[in-house]
């Protein structure tokens, strides 16, 4: 990476890891990037989407299931195996600077794993179910974003790490919702 574009990441991490702290993230933030925090969620997507649409919702289910899952191995897995980028709150430059809210992580930063999941779900359900209710993009990439920024904020992952997350995933979650469409037509 450029040495300019690191320290422009490094700048824009400890603002948001520093600047942004109040009592209302300090609380929020750490719950936002926990994957049990949005069960839930996650929970109603599965069973409004089975109740509303029946069979075209199991087929929903399993290709929204699918896309976090070819998501996650890819992020998880493939790229940050290959990129190995070190996450903040193990990057010697930031040792002294940085606040960590959470345990650190094992594996590497590049991309978030989170961001990339988060972002293939939005972009999946809402281009799903944008024409039947527009205001769902609204709501799905506000959800995509929260948990972006909390990854930062609490300091397991760069900027440039949540933004090719997001991008990445994105790109997944559009690949298989149209892949959706295609056998769901009539959707």
């Amino acid at each position: 990476m450029p040495h300019f574009l690191l320290q422009l990441d490094r700048q824009v991490f400890y603002f948001i890891n520093h600047s942004l702290t109040n009592p209302l993230f300090e609380g929020l933030m750490p719950w936002l990037r926990n994957p049990r925090f949005w069960i839930p969620v996650y929970a109603f997507i599965i069973v409004f989407s089975i109740w509303k649409y029946k069979k075209t919702g199991i087929w929903l289910v399993v290709l929204l299931a699918i896309t976090v899952g070819v998501a996650d191995f890819s992020s998880a897995t493939l790229i940050k195996n290959q990129v190995k980028r070190l996450r903040p709150c193990r990057d010697d430059a930031l040792t002294l600077t940085i606040t960590s809210r959470v345990a650190c992580g094992t594996g590497y930063s590049f991309p978030s794993t989170h961001a990339t999941d988060h972002f293939a779900m939005s972009v999946f359900l809402g281009m799903v179910y944008g024409r039947k209710w527009r205001w769902v993009w609204l709501w799905v990439l506000l959800w995509a974003l929260l948990v972006c920024v909390a990854q930062v904020y609490v300091g397991v992952h760069y900027p440039i790490d949540v933004t090719a997350g997001a991008l990445f995933g994105a790109c997944i979650g559009f690949i298989f919702a149209a892949l959706f469409k295609k056998l769901q037509p009539q959707f």
